[in-house]
Parts: structure tokens; C-alpha cells; sequence
């Protein structure tokens, strides 16, 4: 059972076990007395204990782990004994001693360089860190900074949060990849000295010379020899250059997840500024969305939300790459981490919420239909024509997603649409009338309903002329649910049909909708047939097939059983069955059952 004793070693509390203690505490009045004349021994003693309770820091696994004497011998081999260290003449004797060499300590890590800095230290660390001149490291900041249009200012600020400040002598030889051990902690804070003693001179001097002479008397041979015994396996290169291209490979991740997720940060931010925040403001031209936002939800919410939705993980992605381009990178902790997941959860929770009901205003559809009875009988002519109105758009036109919002003469905001349907269709009845069928969508079947009511159409028989209001019209507050009118126009048979031709685009039907005027029969005299119609000014129609012999893939056969031509696009057979010509356009097939002719741009003709 042994004693243990609590130690506060740089201001870093530690349980260790007694003998371990003594033994530290030997080492540290060892190194002490090799300093009592050296100039800065106070900083240099205070770096070297920091460097120490960091190493036991980097050793202890809990709280409660208590340090023993292999925790103590560990350290005192990185940091190297007092004695390996010693200035003076006395370690030098007859027989040159032999020390064993100790580990060069730790990697190269990036610490932000305050002592060679203009603004936070992050270019000289990074100069320091990859072994650049830090000159030409800030012009090239400047230069991508200028090049991603402020991007790379961002970054720089955050890398002035994450990455940490070379505070201790020990942080600042980590920085610049030299060990940390005695030797060059007492050598960096003796740099920091402007004022060096002859004294001090001298013995480097009397080192530097005692050091010739000792490489005088080196055994080359038996260098050569370790040289040989400790140099690496064929493999083993060829396994340190595959792990030095896949650590250049990880950098590279490193920067382009740096930039992806920089350049998405920056432009949630933006979009939350230009959308959200201007929402609040009313800025012109954002009441489109509003328009469009039928459940109500203010567009500052949905902004703030997406924001968090999106940018936490795109936050994590550029974390992810800093960590993979900075080892030492300093966590966010754990409490900032939860926070940010459990926002990003109530931001997914949320949008999700608003989604679900921002459908739910397009669940349900409805519509309202009214009967115009048309005071044209089967004798008459009608002439038919889409009216626009110039104030909202000065051309006839219909397209199911123009959609705007414009202003009345009252000077009051309305939604404004072209999706207005024609359908023609032939009716017994002595008197034509048209039946105008409003349609809209909402949450429920009433509020549907409500919305379709509230569209505004007009129409007007002039004489025989009908003009159809070539769009719609509802109130700012009904918003865009989808509002649509489709016309359809019950004509007497006997009736004669003059379409103009804007009304083109809007009987531009399927077959589905049981449309007897067909597009291309605009600017023609239409007779109304039942549930047809036949053109009384159209020019004879022609049909010709042309079968090319000329051809170079022409091919001619004549048998007994007949002709046959065959040629690319067209081809032609005559046989006991009958007569059969095809080309690109024209299919014409003569046999017992009469003549069937088939052209691609106009309809079939049988006798």
C-alpha cells in the first residue's frame, strides 16, 4: 500500500504516487541547480514544470488516476536529464561520454504566432506550420480573400477562434516543429534576451570547440555501420511514400471541405439577411413569397430554420476539415455540440411542421360553376376572341404558371392569371351558352370553395362577336392556391365558328377534355357538327407518296408475286392483296376494303 500525494504542477492539479513524487521532485531540484546562474532561470523553470504537467495531462485517462513512477520515467526521457544539458567544462573528459539519444518530442502543430503577428497570428502560424516564408502566406490570404469575395475573411476569423495562441515557451517550439525538452526551452527563452553575458559567450565558445573535437575522433567506420543496421527496408520507403501522398490526399479534403462548407455558411447568412430579414422590413418585391405562403408563416421563421437546418451540419463539414488540417485544433466541447444538435433537431422538427401544413393549403380543391346563356341559335355565326387588358399584360397568352401580382384601378393588390381553358363542344339545344367553371385549392373543401368563389371573370357578347377575358383576377389575400377557369362553349349544331387565332394557346387541349375545335382551325369558317366540326373554307387537301428509286439503298424486286420498291424513308408494294405506299409522312393503303389513307398532319381518309 503505498502513500499518495496531491501536487499542483502549473497550476494543473495531479495524484501521484510518493515515490514517484520524490522522484519528480529530485529531478526538478536536479534541473534547478543546473540553471542557478543561467540568465531567465525563473521562465525557463515555469516553462519546463508546464511542459511536464502537460505531458502528464496527455497520461491520465481520469481524474482519479494516480501517476507513478512510469509516468515520471516516461517524461524525464522526453524531457532529458539535467546533466546532458550542462555548459561547462567539467562534462568534458579524458574518454568522451556516451549518451543515449532522446526522442525529438512532439509533431509540428499549428499555434497562432502573436509575437509575429499584424492582426490575430494566423498567418505567421500557418508560415510556421508549412514551412513558408509568413510574407508570402499573407499575400496569398490577401489574394483569396479578394478572389472569393470575402470568403476567406470568414475563415480566417474562425480560424482566429479554433486555432489555439502560442502562450508557453513549449507551445512555441511545437510550432516551429523543434523538441521540447530542457535544452531548447533554456535556449528559447535565452533568445528572448537582448543582453548576453561574456560569460555565457565563453562557454558556448569552449562547447562549439569541444565539440570539433570530439567529431575528430568519431569512428567513421562504426558509423557507417549503425548507419546501415538502422536505415529502413525497401518496403518500408515504398510504405512512407504511400502514407505521405494519402496524408497530402487528406489535406486536400481538408481545404475543399473548408471551402464548401465556408461558402454555404456564408451564403445561408446571406440568404437569411436578403429574405429573412428583409421580410420584416417589407422590402418591394417580396411579396411574391408572400403570395405564395399560404399557410401564413412568417418568411423570417422559415429563413432562421433553414439557416440552422442546413448550416450546423455545413458548420460541422468546415469543422471536420480544420481538424483534418490542424491536429491540435481545440474542440467546441461537448456543450456546444449538443446545443448545436439539438437545434438543428427543433429546426428539422419545425420545417417538417411547416411543410405538412403548408400542403395541407393545397389538400383539398374545389369549384363553382356558372351557366351564360349566349343569344346565338344554329343559323348564326359566331365569332370568337380572348381579351387582354393592357394595364396587366398586353397580349393574349395562356400559361399555367403566369402568375403575378399587380394592381387594380383602385390601386389595390391582386393576383393575376393567364390559366384560362377553352372547350368547344356542339349541343342540340336551339340557343348556345357558355358554362364557366372556377377552381381552387385550400386546406379544407370550404376554404377551397371560398377561394374559388372569390375569382373575378369576365366575358362580353358584343353583336355575334364573344370576347373571353384572356385571364383572372383574385384578391392579394386568397393567395396563390392554384386558381384556375375553364370555358366551355356549347354551340347549337348548324352553328358557324370563326376562332381568332389568339385563341390558339387556349383550347391547346387533349383528348381528354372532349375539344371539337383542334388547333391550326383558327381564322377558318367552322360548320358545328354532332360532337364534330367541318372547315367550310379550307383548301382540298393532297396526298402524295413519293417513293425515291434514285436512292443508293434502293432496292427493286419483280416477281410473280408482284412490285416491290424499297428505299430509305419510303417504300412501295403492289400485290394480289392490293396496293401499299408509305413514306415519312403519307401512308396509303388500297385493298378489297376500299381506301385508307394516313397522313401524319391531317386526319384519315377511308372511302
Amino acid at each position: 500500500m503505498n502513500k499518495t500525494v496531491n501536487i499542483n504542477l502549473a497550476g494543473i492539479f495531479f495524484h501521484i504516487d510518493e515515490d514517484a513524487y520524490l522522484k519528480l521532485q529530485r529531478y526538478l531540484e536536479a534541473i534547478k541547480r543546473s540553471f542557478t546562474d543561467s540568465q531567465g532561470r525563473s521562465e525557463i523553470i515555469a516553462d519546463i514544470e508546464a511542459r511536464i504537467a502537460e505531458l502528464f495531462s496527455e497520461r491520465v485517462k481520469h481524474e482519479k488516476q494516480v501517476i507513478g513512477n512510469k509516468e515520471v520515467d516516461e517524461v524525464i526521457t522526453i524531457m532529458g536529464q539535467p546533466e546532458d544539458y550542462l555548459v561547462d567544462d567539467e562534462i568534458f573528459e579524458d574518454e568522451p561520454k556516451t549518451y543515449q539519444s532522446r526522442p525529438s518530442g512532439r509533431a509540428k502543430k499549428l499555434f497562432r504566432d502573436t509575437d509575429n503577428s499584424y492582426i490575430g497570428g494566423v498567418c505567421s502560424g500557418l508560415g510556421h506550420y508549412l514551412g513558408i516564408d509568413t510574407l508570402w502566406v499573407r499575400l496569398l490570404w490577401i489574394l483569396l480573400a479578394l478572389g472569393s469575395g470575402g470568403t476567406f475573411i470568414f475563415i480566417y476569423l474562425l480560424f482566429w477562434i479554433l486555432v489555439p495562441e502560442a502562450v508557453s515557451t513549449a507551445d512555441k517550439l511545437t510550432m516551429t516543429g523543434e523538441p521540447v525538452n530542457i535544452s531548447n526551452i533554456e535556449k528559447k527563452i535565452k533568445d528572448g534576451f537582448e543582453n548576453v553575458t561574456d560569460t555565457i559567450s565563453e562557454k558556448a565558445k569552449n562547447v562549439s570547440d569541444s565539440v570539433s573535437d570530439a567529431a575528430k575522433n568519431v569512428d567513421f567506420q562504426k558509423q557507417g555501420n549503425r548507419l546501415k543496421s538502422t536505415s529502413k527496408s525497401f518496403f518500408e520507403t515504398i510504405g512512407d511514400i504511400i502514407m505521405f501522398f494519402l496524408k497530402v490526399f487528406a489535406k486536400f479534403i481538408g481545404i475543399m471541405l473548408i471551402i464548401v462548407g465556408a461558402a454555404t455558411l456564408i451564403g445561408l447568412i446571406i440568404g437569411f439577411f436578403t429574405v429573412g430579414a428583409t421580410d420584416l422590413i417589407h422590402v418591394p418585391g417580396f411579396d411574391f413569397i408572400d403570395a405564395a405562403n399560404a399557410a401564413n408563416t412568417p418568411i423570417w421563421l422559415v429563413s432562421l430554420l433553414m439557416l440552422f437546418a442546413i448550416g450546423i451540419p455545413f458548420f460541422f463539414v468546415f469543422y471536420l476539415g480544420l481538424k483534418i488540417l490542424i491536429n491540435n485544433l481545440k474542440s467546441i466541447g461537448n456543450i456546444a455540440k449538443f446545443s448545436l444538435l439539438g437545434i438543428w433537431f427543433i429546426a428539422i422538427i419545425s420545417l417538417i411542421v411547416i411543410g405538412v401544413k403548408q400542403a395541407s393549403e393545397h389538400a383539398f380543391d374545389a369549384s363553382v360553376n356558372n351557366k351564360e346563356t349566349l343569344n346565338i341559335t344554329a343559323n348564326d355565326t359566331l365569332r370568337v376572341k380572348m381579351a387582354s387588358n393592357d394595364a396587366y399584360k398586353n397580349n393574349a397568352y395562356r400559361s399555367g404558371n403566369s402568375v403575378r401580382l399587380v394592381y387594380n384601378d383602385n390601386d389595390e393588390k391582386i393576383i393575376y392569371s393567364s390559366d384560362i381553358r377553352l372547350i368547344v363542344r356542339s349541343t342540340k339545344d336551339s340557343l348556345a351558352y357558355l358554362k364557366i367553371e372556377k377552381s381552387a385549392e385550400g386546406s379544407s373543401y370550404q376554404q377551397a370553395k371560398e377561394r374559388a368563389k372569390n375569382i373575378n371573370y369576365n366575358y362580353a357578347l358584343i353583336g355575334n362577336e364573344l370576347l373571353l377575358d384572356a385571364f383572372l383576377t383574385t384578391a392579394y389575400e386568397n393567395k396563390f392556391s392554384d386558381q384556375e377557369v375553364e370555358l366551355i362553349l356549347y354551340l347549337p349544331e348548324g352553328t358557324t365558328l370563326y376562332a381568332d387565332d389568339n385563341t390558339y394557346s387556349f383550347h391547346r387541349n387533349s383528348s381528354y377534355h372532349d375539344d371539337i375545335l383542334d388547333n391550326g382551325m383558327e381564322e377558318h369558317y367552322l360548320k358545328i357538327m354532332q360532337n364534330e366540326i367541318k372547315c367550310l373554307d379550307c383548301p382540298d387537301e393532297e396526298y402524295k407518296v413519293r417513293v425515291n428509286i434514285n436512292d443508293n439503298d434502293s432496292h427493286i424486286k419483280i416477281d410473280d408475286n408482284g412490285l416491290e420498291i424499297k428505299a430509305e424513308g419510303s417504300n412501295l408494294k403492289i400485290d394480289d392483296e392490293g396496293v401499299k405506299a408509305e413514306s415519312e409522312t403519307v401512308r396509303v393503303n388500297i385493298d378489297e376494303n376500299g381506301i385508307n389513307i394516313t397522313s401524319e398532319d391531317k386526319d384519315t381518309v377511308e372511302e
